[in-house]
């Protein structure tokens, strides 16, 4: 199972609000709100992400074991 956990903790580290990543860095709304409920997203979403938060893939996805 993924948990988009550590997005949340690197947007708060970096003080970046849901509505500065959608609004100011471009990112799609629906696909936030896809990542905030849990549910599965593409790789090409989290490199993108990452591109977008100057990150490693750690930052915002980890594995955790059911």
């Amino acid at each position: 199972m993924l948990s988009y956990e550590p997005l949340f903790h690197t947007m708060k580290q970096r003080g970046l609000t849901s509505y500065q990543l959608i609004e100011k860095l471009g990112f799609s709304r629906r696909t936030y709100y896809r990542i905030k409920s849990g549910n599965h997203v593409s790789t090409a979403t989290i490199i993108r992400l990452c591109e977008l938060l100057e990150c490693e893939i750690k930052d915002v996805i980890k594995f955790v074991k059911k």
